[in-house]
């Protein structure tokens, strides 16, 4: 089977932070404005000013995707140094509070804020996008139907945002909470083609819901404009590793479910209201709670249905190239999530800024 079109992408959403205080602080688009003198594109403003983001050109596998992912870092904490910021890459910031963060000035944000308000004002939140190539539009509507299932094992172990506004939310990913409050995400709807899903988009368009499918916030989509299923589900991770880990088992999951689209077979498609359950315990408990095994109709630890998730993609990963990064997720339960690291941290400090100073050299690590 020829995988050569099912390319990756990575983005990732970065917190700028003040060296004392440990705060957001904006970065006023100095490390956007520099970044993109080199970079182009590959380095971007959010609706946020304390949020810097930064996406990978097009990868052919996930070795390039690992060199562009710490080049890129690399050189954001570089600029981020000369302008006396730090570089934080967490799903939500330990301690600081939404109200004291400047939006940035931009027609598409100020559209945003004006129409969701304080929804959009309050959603000071840090994501992983994982892009995967697809042959076409027709097999991607297909590959999300089967693949919502799987997305809630990738997200418990993405979880990397236990804090809010200077709280233990109990929660290991309180970023979804966060982000719930805006129209259209959640885990995608399931559609019979590309054509229903085209014509869905369309409606919204033409009845003013939205200007364009980008403004489709599921936790996987479509995506309008490129071949690709794009992965949304995830906070941003600490470690380059974790990041690389998780792109390459969402990779293998779309070739592994291309590949029996190939040979006419499937893996049994679950209803969303079936799927939410586990994604809401995703969120609670991380990679230490329980997920419902449909099939056996039960419960089982979260850790043996991502072991199993690892077995179900064996068969495709030597020729994605990508054994030792999916693997690596053994090593992230055995480590435990970014969330698991920095309660510790916290558990042990009773200090939020120790927490900070955590993320940021996570952030850094192996990147020299």
């Amino acid at each position: 089977m020829d995988l050569s079109g099912f390319t990756l992408g990575i983005e990732e959403e970065f917190q700028t932070i003040d060296p004392v205080t440990r705060e957001l602080r904006s970065h006023m688009s100095r490390i956007v404005d520099e970044g993109q003198v080199k970079l182009q594109e590959q380095v971007k403003a959010e609706m946020h000013q304390a949020v810097v983001e930064v996406g990978t050109v097009i990868c052919k596998n996930i070795q390039e995707a690992r060199e562009d992912v710490i080049n890129l870092r690399r050189y954001v904490i570089e600029i981020a140094d000369k302008v006396d910021l730090k570089i934080a890459s967490s799903g939500t910031h330990p301690f600081s509070h939404w109200a004291d963060q400047a939006i940035t000035p931009n027609p598409r944000y100020d559209q945003i804020v004006e129409e969701l308000q304080e929804a959009a004002r309050s959603n000071l939140i840090f994501g992983l996008h994982v892009h995967v190539g697809i042959p076409s539009r027709e097999v991607g509507v297909q590959i999300i139907n089967v693949a919502r299932y799987f997305l809630p094992h990738i997200f418990a172990l993405s979880t990397n945002s236990p804090f809010w506004e200077g709280r233990n939310t109990g929660y290991k990913s309180f970023r979804t909470k966060v982000f719930d409050k805006f129209p259209r995400t959640g885990l995608p709807e399931s559609f019979s083609s590309a054509i229903e899903y085209e014509q869905y988009l369309d409606l919204l368009i033409k009845t003013g819901c939205i200007d364009n499918g980008k403004k489709i916030w599921w936790d996987m989509r479509l995506h309008p404009f490129f071949e690709t299923v794009e992965f949304r589900i995830c906070d941003v991770q600490m470690r380059v590793e974790e990041t690389i880990a998780l792109a390459a088992v969402m990779q293998a999951i779309v070739v592994k479910l291309y590949k029996l689209m190939s040979s006419n077979l499937s893996f049994r498609m679950y209803g969303k209201p079936l799927i939410n359950e586990n994604k809401w315990r995703a969120a609670r408990y991380g990679i230490d709670g329980k997920l419902i095994d449909f099939g056996k109709q039960e419960e089982v630890p979260t850790k043996a249905l991502i072991y199993e998730l690892i077995d179900f993609v064996d068969d495709v990963v030597d020729q994605l190239g990508s054994r030792e990064e999916v693997e690596y997720l053994i090593k992230m339960m055995e480590g435990g999530t970014g969330a698991d690291r920095q309660l510790k941290v916290y558990q042990e400090t009773n200090d939020f800024k120790a927490v900070v100073d955590y993320i940021i050299g996570e952030t850094a690590y192996g990147l020299w």
